[in-house]
């Protein structure tokens, strides 16, 4: 599988989590921004870390939420 996140800016909290989790993935601006890909099993924790769930998994391959 091949997951790509993707921030919801209007539940963003910009707690920074995920970019402590997956910088290669994810930066903070204003809100949360993926900036990039990695390993699908450091998406889903950074997304997992995410107190404000403001963080979708969609697989790539089939377009399914996989998570929240």
């Amino acid at each position: 599988m091949t997951y790509v996140a993707v921030v919801d800016p209007d539940e963003c909290s910009a707690h920074g989590d995920c970019v402590e989790i997956a910088p290669q993935v994810f930066r903070l601006d204003d809100t949360a921004v993926v900036i990039g890909t990695g390993p699908d099993e450091l998406i889903m924790e950074a997304a997992e870390a995410c107190p404000a769930v403001a963080i979708s998994i969609v697989d790539q391959e089939t377009g399914e939420t996989v998570f929240p």
